[in-house]
């Protein structure tokens, strides 16, 4: 018997119980929705989760510490942990890493009209800057011949009234400040400027600290946010690297530089040493490998993609128990299409005689009945994706804001690779449950029609028999 043969009457023979095939593919429509839900809502908050991270900062770069600068004591020679210009080097030879850059930090003060404020300075290459979103401005170029800032979006909260003494901290209102337009006047000796503030000289002969020279920065662009949008750049000043080593060296000279490390004689060294780093790698799959790396040589090492990797495990855990919450709905339907398809086969207890009598194959009965099954699972896998569809334009519409505190975004996500095998699933989960009912019906013997036949068209076949 061909295939679309067996199709077109196990079709019928469903369409003879309507209202019961119905109820049955109600049940897997129910099952089939609530598990597809269940999963989107886990893919959702998965996907909402690597936003977030992503929002903060690059998911394929390491940041790399080293503090000590060898200043702990248990190393003979502390010059062997700093991280200098040698170090990036290193890194760069480290598999998958596809460039390494330090970030030379200071503190520095920096005054506009009656505003001072307390700011970190870092300098990074001006490739870098390149992963700096702005919200107003340009980037500096290397054409540029003086130094140019972009400013983060919240550095403004780091400057307070130098008369009253009150900033942002205080009023919770940000103070006037246009770095665009106008210069900062910036305090790269902190020290001198602190000391000369302290110390006027005195009978004792000491004299009083000059304080130190200001220079004039201007502002190329700002890091795009509001005033509460964090991001890795919203509380830092930055600028070209190479013109701030040089801007560095003209100021102190022979002089320590304020953060840089000196000898056992108290002598700055003649090269930078750096506190902190980036590695970028080429793939997120290879972010924790290069990070325990750089760890087993001795530096401080942390990702976004390894906090990444313990959310996604939590929206995991999370994302198995919705699935297995809506498993048990598809497991009730399944029980469901069993119990059709046994109460089928005891209705058509002389139809499947028949068969046999007739000389129809176990195999060709077998697979009526578990097409029967498959045809229930299939349809309601059809349509309990299209309620599945409906329930997540809903669930995003309504409640996603809510779940998501208030962050663009979606709560429930259906994907191609869960919509196209949902329905898969649900015609294998039917031809299942149908499995048992239909080797019932193979065994069943021919016998068993003649024991349903009319009473006098047994006699009349008994007579004839006679």
């Amino acid at each position: 018997m061909r295939f679309s043969d067996l199709l077109t009457m196990s079709v019928n023979n469903l369409f003879r119980r309507k209202l019961r095939t119905f109820l049955t593919v109600l049940g897997v429509v129910i099952g089939t929705a609530s598990i597809v839900v269940m999963v989107s809502i886990g893919i959702g908050l998965k996907e909402f989760t690597i936003k977030q991270y992503s929002s903060y900062g690059s998911l394929t770069a390491i940041q790399v510490y080293n503090y000590d600068n060898g200043n702990s004591g248990d190393k003979k020679n502390p010059e062997d942990s700093f991280m200098t210009d040698e170090t990036m080097k290193t890194f760069e030879k480290i598999p998958h890493v596809t460039s390494a850059y330090p970030d030379l930090n200071l503190n520095v003060i920096m005054r506009q009209g009656v505003y001072e404020g307390n700011v970190q300075l870092h300098g990074i290459p001006l490739g870098a800057m390149k992963n700096i979103k702005l919200g107003e401005g340009s980037l500096p170029t290397a054409e540029t011949k003086d130094m140019e800032m972009v400013v983060g979006n919240m550095v403004a909260q780091n400057f307070s009234n130098a008369k009253t003494g009150k900033g942002y901290w205080d009023t919770g209102e940000m103070p006037d400040i246009d770095f665009i337009n106008k210069p900062m006047f910036t305090i790269f000796d902190t020290d001198a400027y602190y000391q000369s503030k302290g110390n006027s000289g005195g009978d004792d002969g000491s004299q009083k600290v000059a304080a130190p020279k200001k220079y004039m920065l201007k502002t190329a662009g700002l890091v795009a946010g509001g005033p509460d949008e964090w991001s890795d750049y919203s509380y830092g000043v930055y600028v070209d690297l190479d013109k701030l080593k040089t801007q560095l060296k003209q100021m102190f000279k022979k002089k320590p530089i304020p953060g840089q490390p000196t000898n056992k004689k108290g002598k700055p060294y003649n090269y930078f040493v750096y506190e902190e780093a980036t590695v970028n790698v080429d793939d997120m799959d290879h972010v924790i490998e290069v990070q325990k790396a750089i760890s087993n040589m001795g530096y401080e090492a942390n990702s976004q993609m390894e906090w990444l990797e313990q959310s996604k495990q939590q929206s995991n855990m999370i994302q198995a128990a919705l699935g297995g919450i809506g498993a048990v709905s598809l497991l009730v339907a399944a029980i469901g299409i069993a119990n059709t398809m046994m109460m089928s086969i005891y209705e058509r207890t002389k139809e499947i005689g028949v068969l046999k009598v007739l000389g129809c194959s176990l195999a060709t009965i077998r697979n009526m009945f578990l097409i029967e099954a498959g045809f229930i699972g299939f349809m309601g896998g059809l349509i309990g994706l299209a309620l599945s569809f409906m329930v997540s334009v809903l669930i995003n519409q309504f409640l996603a804001a809510t779940f998501l505190y208030g962050m663009d975004g979606k709560l429930s996500v259906i994907p191609i690779w869960l919509a196209v095998p949902s329905v898969g699933f649900a015609v294998i989960i039917g031809m299942a449950a149908g499995f048992f009912p239909a080797m019932r019906a193979m065994k069943l013997s021919p016998l068993a029609a003649t024991r349903i036949l009319p009473g006098d068209a047994r006699n009349e076949a008994e007579s004839v028999g006679g």
